[in-house]
């Protein structure tokens, strides 16, 4: 413990010596010594000095004018004095000495008991204050790092979301374009084995955009931006497509499919259709990709109904490969497999099954996982949902159903696009639909031909280099010409950013497409568009 600096002041040295030979026996003290009260405030000056034992009788500065000016100096304010006096013990001596700011009094003779106790208790005071000190050091040391690493944090979240937003941007667009160029060609003359390739370019180019999303998806989950959003949908009805679409896959690798939806399934609930099928999808996938014979069961039971709650379970069963049981840890990791075999035999990136976790975490439900190596294995999602009664869907445009697409008449159409493949795609796709195409590199050129031309609707992508599409989506919106500001704009968003798409909105845009987009789904956003404008 550390040692308090102790200073005795008295005019007579006999005192001094039996004093400091009395408090001897007082543990943690470093006893300094004066009989000039001058000296006395030097050695306070220049030394920590925490207790002042100042004797009342003294020539030229008596012991409360030595108090006085410790208390009234910065540096020497907060040493704890003690009077030390022969004179009498009257009220007026007491309160002269309390007012000049002494903490307590000892009285001549000195009580040896009574002195040490004091002066013990007073050393004890001042380690508690040194104590209590030191932790509010700490405590601001703490509060400042906490604030530190808020920030550092917020700043990587920063970071990461403008990395994300970027590579979301940097991949999906190139890839916007491949599947933009197998739409034309599907819609060329080809020949059986020309035909062939362009599936196959398809089925690479969907895998790969598979692969991209649920890595953003895992960046989103990580970085706190996926967002769950509600809606009420029609259980069955989802479980139906999911049904259709895996009874296909499943037939090409001769292995049975079939679904088990349990007579009390409510119709409708509010959830997320898009993650629960997500959920459901990996599941089956998996189940798919690691089952060579035999069977997939999906089944949708109802394990509690209470009121306007119902808790669903959805499993799915599969007779493949199976699972080591110390492998089961671990399949729910990112980037893990359950075996590094399985890898290199069946390939993936292992981070399909993370992603349903953190997902089902997100809708407050919980994932399971039972395997018997070499027998099959048996996933399943079990979460509560509200029930829907009367809830009426809104119809919505089969895009399959759609034989063809009437030509658009005398439409001109700026595309701003920095992306060479993009804007050559888009170009194709709008003069195929009859539309007449200029084309901008960036949202200063796109400013440039709005002054010259006027246009039905411009599409203009949000990151350019020279002016971004925000910025040109302001000025035309600010357009002095009344007829070239209310001129529709789509943007084309490659970002996976919920704010980044809704700033297009805020912007001026009028609709927003992503990236990599269904044609259909732009013809009809154009078409919507432009007959409102007529």
């Amino acid at each position: 413990m550390k040692h308090v600096n102790l200073l005795i002041l008295d005019d007579k040295e006999e005192n001094i010596v039996s004093l400091s030979a009395l408090l001897s026996e007082v543990e943690h003290i470093h006893i300094i010594s004066s009989t000039d009260p001058n000296e006395a405030l030097k050695i306070c000056w220049k030394n920590d000095i925490a207790i002042a034992l100042v004797d009342v009788q003294m020539p030229e500065i008596n012991g409360f004018e030595f108090v006085s000016l410790l208390k009234s100096n910065p540096k020497t304010n907060h040493i704890m004095a003690i009077m030390v006096t022969a004179i009498s013990k009257e009220d007026k001596y007491l309160l002269k000495g309390l007012e000049s700011g002494a903490v307590d009094y000892l009285y001549k003779p000195l009580n040896p008991e009574i002195t040490i106790a004091k002066v013990s208790s007073f050393v004890s005071q001042i380690h508690i204050q040194e104590e209590i000190k030191q932790k509010n050091i700490a405590l601001e040391e703490s509060q400042r790092q906490l604030i530190l690493a808020k920030e550092e944090a917020e700043e990587a979240r920063k970071s990461k979301e403008s990395f994300l937003a970027n590579m979301s941007h940097e991949i999906r667009t190139p890839i916007n374009g491949i599947v933009g160029i197998i739409h034309i060609l599907r819609n060329t003359s080809l020949n059986d084995e020309q035909r062939d390739w362009i599936n196959r370019l398809d089925s690479a180019s969907n895998s790969l955009l598979l692969i991209i999303n649920d890595i953003l998806d895992i960046s989103k989950i990580d970085s706190g931006m996926m967002r769950i959003e509600y809606e009420n949908f029609s259980i069955h009805k989802k479980l139906t497509d999911i049904n259709n679409f895996f009874k296909i896959k499943a037939l090409d690798k001769h292995i049975t499919f079939e679904t088990i939806i349990d007579p009390q399934l409510p119709e409708y609930i509010k959830s997320s259709p898009i993650r629960i099928q997500q959920i459901i999808d990996n599941f089956i996938s998996n189940a798919l990709k690691f089952t060579k014979e035999g069977k997939i069961t999906l089944k949708a039971s109802v394990v509690e109904q209470e009121d306007a709650q119902c808790t669903i379970k959805f499993t799915v069963t599969d007779t493949g490969i199976g699972i080591k049981s110390e492998a089961l840890e671990k399949i729910f990791l990112a980037f893990e497999q359950g075996d590094d075999s399985i890898t290199k035999k069946y390939g993936g990136t292992g981070l399909g099954l993370a992603i349903v976790k953190r997902l089902a975490d997100l809708l407050d439900g919980k994932i399971e996982a039972e395997s018997t190596y070499g027998v099959g294995s048996t996933f399943s999602f079990q979460a509560t949902f509200q029930k829907i009664d009367d809830f009426k869907q809104q119809e919505t445009l089969d895009t399959e159903t759609i034989p063809s697409l009437h030509k658009f008449d005398h439409v001109r159409i700026l595309v701003a696009e920095d992306n060479e493949l993009n804007s050559f795609m888009l170009e194709h796709i709008l003069k195929s639909w009859g539309c007449e195409v200029d084309v901008a590199k960036n949202g200063h050129i796109a400013i440039e031909y709005v002054n010259q031309y006027d246009y039905d609707l411009i599409m203009m992508d949000t990151h350019m280099p020279v002016m971004s599409g925000f910025e040109a989506i302001q000025e035309i919106k600010t357009h002095p010409n009344p007829q070239k500001a209310s001129t529709p704009i789509i943007t084309i968003s490659a970002s996976v950013l919920e704010h980044e798409q809704a700033a297009a909105y805020e912007a001026g845009a009028d609709s927003v497409i992503g990236k990599p987009f269904d044609p259909i789904d732009l013809y009809q956003k154009i078409d919507k568009l432009i007959s409102k404008r007529v």
